[in-house]
């Protein structure tokens, strides 16, 4: 999957680090979702596990090219989120 990334201009980074998530992480969550749903304004947002047992949120914009996505932020869940999706995902086995 060709992956791009919001850049935040104040650092030059992609803008994911400031939430300290990396790209290998917001890979996983894409290439294997829990959940895929319809954002605003054309966006979407998987949610998942990664590979290291993180949960995260990703929020992107599927490119015009298949297999590719411009993600513009992503973020670890916890709290209500994180147990509403573990529910779902309960209801779902």
């Amino acid at each position: 999957m060709k992956i791009r990334y919001y850049i935040d201009p104040e650092t030059g980074l992609p803008h994911i680090y400031k939430h300290n998530v990396f790209e290998h992480e917001v890979e996983d969550v894409l290439l294997k979702p829990g959940e895929d749903r319809l954002g605003r304004e054309g966006s979407r947002i998987a949610l998942g596990q990664t590979n290291e047992g993180r949960y995260l949120r990703v929020v992107y914009v599927p490119d015009p090219e298949p297999k590719s996505a411009f993600v513009i932020t992503a973020f670890e869940m916890s709290g209500k989120p994180l147990i509403a999706y573990k529910r779902r995902r309960r209801k779902k086995k």
